[in-house]
């Protein structure tokens, strides 16, 4: 079967198209599973461009969405032929958070779905939702989730509030969606004026580019007559804290999801506390905070914005095109 490798030292030109074995039948709480789709994250660039040290040889992507071939003995929740989406967190049914370790997530500790075929224990995979295909559901492993968790499991979102999203990427077009379903009011920022004419058609009801206008935080909060942001999904990090922090209302939440101007800096403290924000770090999300989210899709037709699709073969190429900040949405593979 075809699948796709990291070669050390990590660099999109060290990603490697091999033949592998067939993985064979199921042993007992297995499933084996003809994957069709994945989808590109962050994590995922960090671990093909050498950013995460990674086994040499790793099969990467986190995300993959296929159909189940297979059953071992004993596996009750599977049958041949349903339709199934990965888990970031293999071992995380319920319950409080592990702590934030990689070393069984697909893709980095272990080996990923950039491959035709995979045989896995059946806590891998979730059933997909009924009304979305299998490029759709496999967005929904990471970026998905990451975002159905910040509003819905962890900030509680209600109707009428208002959430702030940093960007066009994949978590914050799905913030976007479930906000809106919510009944939510929606800010968008983005440094691309002709993003922020997209975003709009897909709901968010004010946007502002952060390029001209630097004080972004304190737009918003005025755009709320004073009042601010109920939350703010925050993908930059530390270069971009400081203005959700302007953003939030007394009270607010912001869920720091991604570190994307770097690892480390100077957090305005003193403006937190005197707004008595939360500042919440989270990494995407248990099977029945997923199971939860899939239900929602499904009954209220939520479909995910792809931006483009790419072929397993041309893999490198895909994220070549995610390093240059062209998409809007998901880049999908279809495998």
């Amino acid at each position: 079967m075809k699948a796709v490798k990291v070669r050390n030292p990590a660099s999109l030109d060290s990603l490697e198209i091999v033949e592998l074995d067939d993985p064979g039948e199921p042993g007992p709480g297995e499933i084996r599973v003809r994957l069709h789709a994945s989808s590109l994250n962050f994590h995922d660039y960090a671990v093909v461009s050498g950013k995460i040290e990674t086994q040499d040889g790793r099969i990467p992507l986190s995300d993959g969405a296929g159909e189940v071939t297979a059953v071992g003995d004993g596996v009750t929740s599977f049958r041949p032929g349903d339709r199934v989406v990965s888990t970031f967190f293999p071992q995380w049914d319920d319950g409080d958070p592990p702590m934030g370790s990689f070393e069984q997530t697909p893709g980095d500790g272990i080996d990923g779905y950039a491959r035709e075929h995979v045989v896995k224990p059946a806590n891998a995979f979730v059933h997909a939702p009924e009304t979305l295909d299998y490029v759709e559901s496999a967005t929904l492993t990471t970026a998905g989730l990451t975002a159905w968790r910040a509003l819905v499991e962890d900030g509680k979102l209600k109707p009428g509030q208002t959430v702030l999203v940093q960007g066009t990427g994949g978590v914050s077009l799905f913030a976007l969606l479930f906000a809106k379903v919510a009944g939510a009011r929606v800010i968008a920022t983005s440094s691309s004026d002709e993003k922020l004419e997209k975003v709009r058609s897909l709901g968010a009801d004010h946007t502002i580019n952060y390029k001209s206008c630097e004080t972004w935080g304190d737009a918003a909060f005025d755009w709320t007559d004073g009042i601010g942001v109920d939350h703010v999904v925050e993908v930059g990090g530390p270069g971009t804290v400081n203005q959700s922090i302007a953003a939030i209302r007394p009270g607010g939440h912001i869920h720091l999801i991604g570190v994307l101007t770097g690892r480390s800096g100077e957090v305005q403290t003193a403006a937190l506390l005197k707004k008595m924000g939360r500042l919440q770090g989270l990494t995407v999300g248990s099977h029945a905070m997923m199971r939860r989210m899939i239900a929602a899709i499904d009954a209220n037709g939520i479909k995910p914005q792809i931006s483009d699709r790419f072929s397993l073969d041309d893999l490198a190429d895909a994220f070549r095109h995610e390093e240059s900040g062209g998409h809007l949405g998901k880049i999908a593979i279809e495998i």
